[in-house]
């Protein structure tokens, strides 16, 4: 079954149809307070923005670079530049220099649109060379010039037969917008994505996500990264209303605020809002902390499938009353699903918040597969715990003889943008795009990743280490935020840990250690011994050969402006390896 419309901007007039004008399409807090854009000011704001940009000179297929945080106005210039002909460019904000030169020549842009002042200086100063035109922001005056002068322009040249004739001939399979991943090595690359391969994507997801007219989502994630955007374009499809939150550092009180029934976010927020959980119990006194910790056992052992027999499930059920009520309520109170992605989800934390009620529904997927390639679903009949779920409706998967996880469907980019040599290193004769991950299925039909082809190394004695299966068992100790394994053609793996500084610093406090820094606390051999506990720990379940024998601590968490991690919040293994290369050598020294 074919979705009812076959591009984008098609989304507009359907969602009249179905939902009416709603109050409510978007919202953002402006100043302090919610404000609300119906139906009607969503679609006056990009039909206004696509006169303007037609009047201003923007032909079909020109690139328009899109610069800015999670907002309406993203929403309006998302659509005013598909009806108006562009292609859309979206770019991280805190890009680097060197990539959003990269970018703004690459792409042979001519506007850049951007959210305020900062980045407005940011993108003039890089476009010397570039084929960019003109710059206008969102917010700021004093030589900032606003976007409103093309909506001024738009509402002056207002002519809808001129979008209808522009619209007209765009097909289902026409380049709707390029993504430019950052790599973790060398310039970005350009993906493509047609109208097709987000709207077969989103359409074929649907009923995996809990949410309806009636519902609010929360929206945090980068718009410009497929995951959101694909998301929030399945939210206006479903009519559910979508509240932007102001910064990462606002969302628990955006969640109180707008109670909302759904949200998408990456493992490593999920951690973070489950050892504040554990955190708040730790201070709890006598039977309340009791209680806690009895009811957070329990979660950790979620079966799932109703496995449990009579007796877990009556001990879960005032687990849930008691304890985990409160988990909801943290939540804003109506949380129905999670949905969870960009990297792997600790099993354990996708048992507990099932437990709790709160289900977190991870998926697996690549720019390039526009995203979604598999998912958990409500119904735990579809879902496993250490699996991304079954596949999408109408994607294929293959593995490869090496394990590699190849991919075919609706969803599968067009390509790589004026890269036609780095499109056929990925994409083969009979059209299946190959992931770079490994993978496996379980009973048949749950996709399981295990890790990235090009991640695995070898040590010196011709043994294959998975590094991520390894990193994301560490993880899970309270004491460790965030970890890279190490030791390509040495003798056994290693680990640069940096550890979880709140949680190391409170149990330093419980255990009456007192340090004056960071340093001092690393270098203390009670905190050393600590940390190693948790390290044999996870080397029990680890081949002898993949054990980490020695590890080192780091003062410092790696960063996007630190350039060791990508945007998305992977790690850049070579810049890391790089920046700690004396420390290595030290690890190893006379080991080899």
């Amino acid at each position: 079954m074919s979705a009812p419309f076959q591009r984008l901007f098609d989304i507009l007039p359907y969602y009249l149809e179905k939902y009416g004008d709603k109050p409510d399409m978007v919202a953002a807090k402006e100043k302090g307070n919610w404000v609300t854009y119906s139906h009607s000011q969503f679609t006056d704001h990009a039909q206004r923005l696509a006169c303007g940009l037609i009047a201003d000179g923007l032909k079909p297929g020109d690139k328009v670079i899109l610069m800015a945080n999670n907002r309406p106005e993203w929403n309006f210039t998302d659509f005013g530049v598909m009806m108006a002909g562009g292609i859309l460019v979206p770019i991280y904000p805190t890009i680097s220099e060197h990539d959003l030169q990269f970018i703004l020549k690459d792409s042979e842009a001519v506007y850049a649109i951007v959210a305020n002042a900062d980045l407005y200086k940011k993108v003039k100063a890089a476009t010397a060379g570039t084929a960019i035109r003109d710059v206008f922001a969102f917010e700021g005056t004093d030589g900032v010039q606003n976007w409103n002068v093309l909506l001024d322009k738009g509402k002056a040249n207002f002519d809808l037969a001129k979008i209808k004739a522009i619209t007209d001939p765009i097909k289902a399979n026409d380049l709707a917008t390029i993504l430019y991943t950052s790599g973790t090595t060398g310039n970005p690359k350009g993906v493509m994505l047609s109208h097709n391969n987000l709207v077969s994507n989103f359409y074929a997801a649907r009923h995996l996500t809990p949410a309806d007219h009636t519902s609010r989502a929360l929206s945090f994630l980068p718009l410009n990264h497929v995951y959101e955007r694909m998301k929030v374009f399945m939210y206006f499809y479903l009519g559910t209303s979508v509240y932007y939150a102001e910064s990462l550092d606002t969302i628990g009180d955006n969640l109180k605020e707008v109670k909302p029934h759904i949200f998408t976010c990456v493992p490593r927020l999920l951690e973070k809002v489950y050892d504040k959980i554990v955190a708040k119990g730790q201070l709890q006194k006598g039977f309340k902390r009791k209680i806690f910790f009895w009811a957070l056992e329990l979660g950790l052992k979620y079966p799932g499938q109703g496995k449990g027999g009579w007796w877990y499930n009556f001990q879960l059920k005032i687990a849930r009353k008691l304890v985990f009520s409160k988990w909801q309520e943290g939540l804003g109170g109506n949380i129905l699903g999670i949905v969870s992605g960009g990297a792997a989800l600790q099993p354990r934390l996708a048992r507990v918040f099932r437990a709790a009620g709160i289900p977190v529904l991870e998926g697996y997927g690549l720019t390039e597969t526009s995203p979604v390639v598999a998912v958990n679903q409500l119904d735990e009949n579809d879902a496993r715990f250490g699996t991304v779920g079954p596949l999408l409706e109408g994607v294929q998967v293959k593995i490869a003889e090496d394990g590699e996880i190849l991919v075919k469907g609706p969803n599968v980019m067009l390509g790589y943008y004026k890269r036609p040599d780095a499109t056929a290193e990925v994409m083969d004769a009979e059209g299946w795009f190959h992931t770079g991950d490994i993978g496996e299925f379980v009973e048949g039909r749950f996709l399981k990743i295990t890790d990235r082809k090009k991640e695995l190394f070898k040590t010196s004695g011709g043994k294959y280490i998975a590094p991520q299966m390894i990193e994301n068992k560490l993880k899970e100790s309270r004491f460790i935020e965030q970890v890279m394994v190490i030791g390509e053609n040495r003798k056994f793996p290693s680990a640069l840990i940096v550890p979880a500084y709140d949680f190391l610093t409170e149990w330093c406090t419980r255990k009456g250690y007192k340090f004056h820094s960071r340093k001092e606390m690393l270098e203390s051999e009670e905190v050393r011994k600590r940390i190693r506990e948790e390290v044999e720990q996870v080397n029990k379940s680890l081949a002898k050969y993949e054990s980490v024998k020695k590890f080192e601590l780091l003062e410092k968490n790696w960063t996007v402006d630190s350039n060791e991690m990508t945007p998305k919040l992977s790690l850049k293994r070579k810049v890391i390896t790089q920046n700690n290369q004396a420390l290595i050598d030290t690890l190893y020294g006379g080991e080899e």
